[in-house]
């Protein structure tokens, strides 16, 4: 609801440069993934591969037949992924919306092109670390100051994305990039959530602090963000060329695949400054 013409257009203005960034990383089958998930592909010819080509014009070719969880790679958590208790965004019961076949409400198919001004809080500088610990949690201070350090505000309908350094991780040991991560802690979730942004994202598998800051809960942040504000969430984002050319705002630009009924979506948007 806070996306707008508007905001496209002062967002647009933005560019100077016209460099564009890729925040999705590639999605395969050795992608970091949250088990039980798994990516597979399998190419097939036609015909046999090896046999007459088609037509007087020597026709060969290939299609690609994917089996895949959605939430593989860099992806954006959909309000019918969490919930609290069995009730979802809205105080949408499960039993009105879920089934074997697919969302019929919260799809991510539904959702409009998110195209909107973005931030980005390099949380790793603010530290003034490589890489953050797991388990690090930032909230309402750490993330005021972080925006005062770069005299940067975010208004409603924005993007807001972290960088922390943990995507490193997933390069050389992918079972500890999965074990835990850096991340907006509760109280942070809601401070972003009272300056009504529309989605946060983070270089994270998850988007929030693990270990939890408190023993026993599971996925607080998310059910701050998804359930109780309707904010989306965007794991696995690459802030890390937008961080080494400082690109602390930008044009920011998603749309998403329209598969029906998808609780999640595997994704690649852009940055543009």
């Amino acid at each position: 609801n806070l996306l707008s013409n508007d905001k496209v257009l002062e967002a647009a203005k933005l560019i100077k440069t016209g460099k564009t960034y890729a925040l999705g990383v590639p999605t395969g089958p050795d992608s970091p993934a949250y088990p039980p998930r798994f990516y597979s592909m399998t190419i097939l010819q036609l015909g046999d591969g090896t046999g007459t080509p088609w037509g007087e014009n020597k026709l060969t070719g290939n299609d690609d037949l994917m089996y895949t969880w959605m939430g593989v790679g860099s992806q954006i958590d959909g309000l019918g992924h969490i919930g609290i208790d069995h009730v979802y965004y809205n105080g949408t019961k499960a039993k009105d919306f879920i089934n074997n076949k697919g969302l019929t409400k919260f799809s991510t198919h539904e959702l409009p092109p998110i195209v909107t001004r973005g931030v980005l809080l390099d949380m790793a500088e603010f530290y003034g670390k490589h890489m953050l610990e797991a388990g690090t949690a930032f909230n309402e201070n750490e993330i005021k100051a972080a925006m005062a350090k770069k005299g940067v505000s975010i208004g409603k309908g924005e993007v807001v994305l972290f960088n922390t350094g943990w995507l490193n991780k997933a390069d050389t040991d992918k079972a500890a990039y999965m074990k835990g991560e850096p991340g907006p802690g509760v109280g942070g979730a809601k401070y972003l959530a009272s300056l009504g942004v529309v989605a946060v994202g983070s270089d994270s598998w998850g988007v929030e602090a693990i270990p939890f800051e408190e023993e026993g809960q599971m996925f607080p942040v998310h059910q701050e963000l998804l359930t109780k504000n309707g904010i989306y969430i965007l794991e696995t984002m690459d802030t890390r060329e937008l961080a080494k050319d400082d690109a602390f705002e930008f044009l920011f630009v998603l749309g998403q695949p329209k598969f029906v009924g998808s609780v999640q979506a595997i994704i690649n948007p852009v940055a543009i400054r």
